[in-house]
């Protein structure tokens, strides 16, 4: 699947890519870690994997992280400068605030990003896997989260990685 490119305002960029976020080459990736930033199963493990075993070193100086928190680290073997590690919500059926917690999870990222100097982010599908949030649901509110920060707080280079076709096809829909 191709590239997509969308152009708001003048003033950002937003691309959806089909592809393993571990391989994007701009100044920070996000990682969907779980509360002990010490590494997991999928993109969390694969951005662990990527990265070596200095980020687990470093990781572990950072004293976790709550659900709907930011914290930042060093790239290191990765492309991207920093990794960005945000605790997505687990799923309970929608009544325990997740959605809140999902668009503050791309709300602090943001925010982090911009306090380092950031040009460049990219963005995983938060709690989509194993967390169990409704993929749909899960994506307006990364696309509504960061294009509403986008347009109150200025430039920045949004990325959408996207590892499964499914989510591929519902943020291409949904930023169209």
């Amino acid at each position: 699947m191709p590239v997509k490119d969308w152009e708001f305002k003048e003033s950002f960029m937003i691309h959806l890519i089909y592809g393993d976020i571990t391989k994007f080459e701009g100044d920070a990736i996000v990682n969907a870690a779980n509360s002990s930033l010490l590494g997991g199963g999928g993109v969390d493990g694969a951005i662990h994997r990527a990265a070596g075993p200095k980020l687990l070193e470093e990781c572990r100086t950072l004293g976790g992280c709550n659900p709907g928190e930011a914290k930042i680290t060093k790239g290191y073997n990765l492309k991207a400068r920093y990794v960005i590690h945000t605790v997505g919500p687990i799923w309970r059926g929608g009544n325990s605030n997740e959605a809140e917690t999902l668009a503050s999870c791309y709300r602090r990222s943001l925010e982090l990003a911009r306090q380092y100097g950031i040009q460049s982010i990219a963005f995983p599908n938060i709690s989509t896997g194993i967390y169990g949030f409704p993929k749909e649901q899960a994506a307006r509110i990364a696309i509504d989260t960061v294009k509403k920060d986008l347009y109150e707080n200025g430039e920045l280079e949004v990325y959408f990685y996207c590892f499964d076709p499914e989510n591929y096809q519902l943020y291409s829909e949904l930023l169209a």
